[in-house]
């Protein structure tokens, strides 16, 4: 059995646990910070929006030869700051800007054409209104918030409206965190962005049932015991499922890894890197989310019910008191044992009753042999006429 095996096999029984649900605090403030930091940033820098959503013009220049400052300088020549040089694969340039009128837009064709050594006619132009961007930006918010709706109903109706909450949370959590990268980094936000972000949605809320069908699971029938508290109980299966979620997230942050520093970094495809920046955070936002936000919100939740609070007391006073058995019992034995040196320097006769208890304890072992073997045969004595 590999070590991460053992160690499944260990947390699942409870013989190794981490306190996670306990040290809650401790994650909210780790949360709190990323958030804040995300939205400081947003709040300062915004976010890098493609044409798509703020309108302008796309032009693409097949050339081996030109490079992305090559390029860049070619544009910056006609007086037109460019929003974006890209590179798409080892061939094609991708340079977008600002909308420009007619005239503008036939300077930066012709200066590219003359930089990259390629014909006018090869310089691919492409016009973006902003309202199709408002469009796309609109249909995500309402998809977002119809999932969040579903999202709410299911849980509640399948394990517990503090579930939903502890869920929801999460979630916005994941987005926050997502969009904070993006706003950081100022990677260029596009439709294939959302499409990312609403998938990382999917795979959170995932992670976060998986933890949560096993929290229902062993706070079962909490009520009707005094032996752990639900925030016990939640933290056993926080630590069940917790190399599950560690193997589940590497299996898939590897092949978006892939995509994002290999595809992206290394082979150029730059159409892949807005999709694979936002599922490779998003996914490792999830895992974090799942277990270190919601259980340990949903228990502090759990926890404020009355029941569960008389549950808390039940479980404290029968800790109280088997400590005070524990404690009583180790303070006797001492006693105990300095009694019994104290009658046996001090009575002669001590050792010869410890003799007496030894014998009396091989007679009867005796005894009991003598019984499970069963009645002696002894040869029958004859009577003396029988002899004569």
């Amino acid at each position: 059995m590999s070590r991460l095996g053992s160690l499944g096999h260990k947390l699942y029984s409870g013989e190794v646990s981490y306190d996670i649900v306990g040290k809650r605090r401790r994650w909210y403030a780790v949360s709190a910070v990323l958030v804040l930091i995300s939205l400081l940033s947003l709040a300062t820098r915004g976010l890098n929006l493609g044409i798509e959503f703020t309108g302008g013009a796309e032009y693409q220049v097949s050339s081996t030869s030109c490079t992305i400052d090559q390029a860049r300088t070619a544009v910056e020549e006609t007086g037109v700051q460019p929003s974006s040089v890209t590179a798409l694969g080892n061939e094609i340039i991708r340079v977008t800007t600002e909308e420009v009128d007619n005239a503008q837009s036939l300077a930066i064709r012709t200066s590219l054409a003359e930089t990259c050594g390629v014909g006018a006619e090869e310089v691919s132009v492409q016009f973006v209104g902003p309202t199709w961007g408002e469009e796309i930006t609109q249909k995500a918010i309402t998809a977002l918030l119809v999932f969040l709706g579903l999202l709410s109903v299911f849980l509640a109706l399948y394990f517990d409206w503090r579930m939903a909450i502890a869920a929801l949370v999460a979630l916005v959590h994941d987005i926050l965190l997502t969009i904070g990268v993006y706003s950081l980094l100022q990677f260029e936000v596009t439709p294939a962005t959302l499409i990312g972000i609403l998938t990382i949605l999917g795979y959170s809320l995932y992670d976060t049932v998986v933890v949560f069908d096993k929290v229902k699971e062993n706070t079962r029938g909490v009520l009707g015991q005094s032996r752990q508290t639900y925030s016990q109980a939640a933290n056993l299966a926080v630590n069940q499922t917790l190399v599950r979620s560690i193997n589940t997230s590497i299996v898939a942050l590897l092949p978006v890894g892939a995509i994002l520093f290999v595809g992206a970094g290394l082979l150029g495809a730059g159409t892949l890197k807005d999709l694979a920046l936002a599922l490779f955070v998003g996914i490792a936002a999830g895992t974090y989310s799942s277990v270190f936000i919601a259980t340990p919100l949903l228990a502090q939740l759990m926890e404020r019910s009355p029941q569960m609070q008389a549950l808390a007391k039940r479980v404290q006073s029968r800790g109280s008191g088997a400590k005070g058995t524990t404690a009583a019992a180790a303070a006797a034995a001492p006693a105990a044992g300095s009694a019994s040196a104290a009658s046996g320097s001090g009575s002669p006769g001590a050792g010869e009753a410890d003799q007496a208890s030894e014998s009396e304890e091989t007679m009867d072992r005796a005894r009991a042999r003598r019984a499970a073997s069963g009645p002696r045969n002894q040869p029958k004595r004859q009577s003396r006429a029988d002899r004569h």
